[in-house]
């Protein structure tokens, strides 16, 4: 009998008679499970120093710590300490009722009596992986669940988007890794929640992990796990991402972000398949599908020798190339109603609720930050318009303020006062102009841009308060 990767089992089996500990050796392995076996609670206890197991089969009866024999109550005392995610099964004798119930009580997940039948470890081990597999697919439906109550869809009839569509459908039910290049803000874990969701894989966790906002000192320990002591604050053991996605699909957001000590554990994994928590000895194996996305140029990173060659080439077996917003306005209209409709929970926005004169000022509208930026616009919008008819002015002045070319910095100080109108402009104006693009390249993200502009984000807001206490004035 052979299992597969989702449900091997990483199991410490623990008993001091050697027959039963040279049947186990061989029997596991054949089970499909990873096998590590210890003579006495002492060598167990070793052994949990060194790795961390999914099953613990322990013998209450045999040598411990102190001597005596009371090992299996040492190693479960141990593990309920460094491991509290490993399930215990106890071994006992026949007239040991008493003792099973006493450590299942303590936390032992159940127990076997002695000589312990092949089937009946078999069957337990069962129960484990499926409990443990149930478990992942909680995470995939909580996962689920949250994109259904109001997540986005990949919305678009352009030619582009179009293409995009048929692509996904291709692609998603392989295994192949899938590389998703476009701009900040264009969709691209949308792309990768649906090439997850159409794969065999949907009904197993998909989890997204932004590589460029992880710690650089953490980024192992998120993607791979540790152990308990392993570094300076680990105070409990981890799982890492590729093992809490196990049987499901990886998002690596912003990979260019990754170092190159990083990009070396990366592509060693993405060769072998294999995860070792940070401390620990040993490696396992885990069945997951990597899909990454980046913003950044990886084909001139590579040529930099900032990003690895080999690297590239295993992560990329098939582009998706996202077009940004500007690039397909014909999509906006629809794509509007349904960010307002998502945005008043509802299956699908009210009619007349977007009239044409608004559309087509977003359609005018460059998109710097693409889809994310329009769904801000637009929750913006709604809040302004108390829920009726969005007009033009219920819109925020960046999108509704004329198009200004870019002043250079050498540019003469009369293009500078007429930037972008026909007459002179005054001092706040300008000032006001360096506020709203900075809060563009920020997609709206007002502390930043505080920090960005060198001013107190008190004083920020009240500019922009100011500025639009004018404008209902006006």
């Amino acid at each position: 009998m052979n299992t597969s990767p989702v449900n091997k089992l990483r199991v410490l089996f623990v008993d001091d008679e050697a027959p039963i500990r040279d049947v186990l050796r061989n029997e596991l392995p054949r089970m499909g499970h990873e096998a590590t076996i210890c003579e006495d609670g002492r060598a167990a206890i070793a052994a949990l120093e060194k790795n961390t197991f999914d099953v613990a089969i322990v013998d209450l009866r045999m040598p411990g710590l102190s001597g005596t024999m009371n090992g299996g109550w040492d190693v479960i005392d141990h593990l309920k300490r460094v491991s509290p995610e490993t399930d215990v099964i106890i071994m006992t004798g026949h007239g040991g009722l008493e003792e099973a119930v006493q450590a299942i009580r303590r936390g032992a997940y159940d127990f076997l009596t002695k000589p312990p039948k092949l089937a009946a470890i078999a069957s337990v081990l069962q129960r484990v992986a499926d409990k443990r597999a149930l478990t992942n697919k909680n995470i995939a439906l909580e996962t689920r669940l949250r994109a259904v109550e109001g997540g986005p869809q990949i919305v678009g009839e352009s030619s582009s988007m179009q293409r995009v569509r048929r692509l996904i459908e291709r692609i998603a039910p392989t295994d192949s890794s899938v590389l998703i290049l476009g701009e900040t803000g264009t969709g691209k874990e949308l792309v990768a929640r649906q090439i997850h969701s159409l794969s065999p894989r949907g009904a197993m966790p998909f989890v997204a992990v932004n590589c460029g906002a992880l710690p650089e000192n953490l980024v192992e320990s998120e993607l791979f796990g540790h152990r308990k002591g392993a570094f300076t604050g680990a105070d409990t053991p981890r799982k890492g991402l590729l093992e809490v996605a196990n049987g499901g699909t990886l998002f690596l957001d912003e990979i260019g972000e990754l170092d190159k000590p990083m990009q070396v554990k990366m592509l060693r994994f993405l060769e072998s398949g294999e995860v070792r928590r940070v401390g620990e000895n040993d490696a396992f194996h885990v069945d997951v599908r990597i899909v990454c996305a980046t913003n950044r140029l990886l084909r001139e990173m590579v040529e930099a020798e900032d990003f690895r060659e080999d690297l590239f080439f295993r992560i990329n077996t098939f582009e998706v190339h996202l077009p940004p917003l500007r690039e397909r306005k014909d999509d906006i209209a629809e794509l509007a109603r349904c960010l307002i409709a998502r945005h008043l929970k509802r299956p699908k926005m009210p009619e007349g609720l977007l009239p044409p004169e608004t559309i087509n000022t977003l359609v005018q509208h460059d998109w710097t930050g693409n889809v994310r930026e329009l769904a801000n616009v637009l929750e913006h919008a709604v809040i302004m318009s108390d829920g009726k008819v969005i007009k033009p002015d219920d819109l925020p002045v960046t999108v509704t303020r004329r198009t200004r070319k870019v002043i250079r910095p050498d540019a003469p100080a009369e293009d500078v006062i007429a930037l972008g109108g026909e007459k002179p402009r005054t001092l706040r104006d300008i000032e006001m102009e360096i506020i709203h693009r900075t809060l563009d390249k920020n997609l709206g993200d007002k502390p930043k841009t505080a920090i960005v502009l060198g001013i107190a984000l008190k004083t920020l807001y009240n500019k922009l308060n100011s500025e639009h206490t004018q404008a209902e004035a006006g």
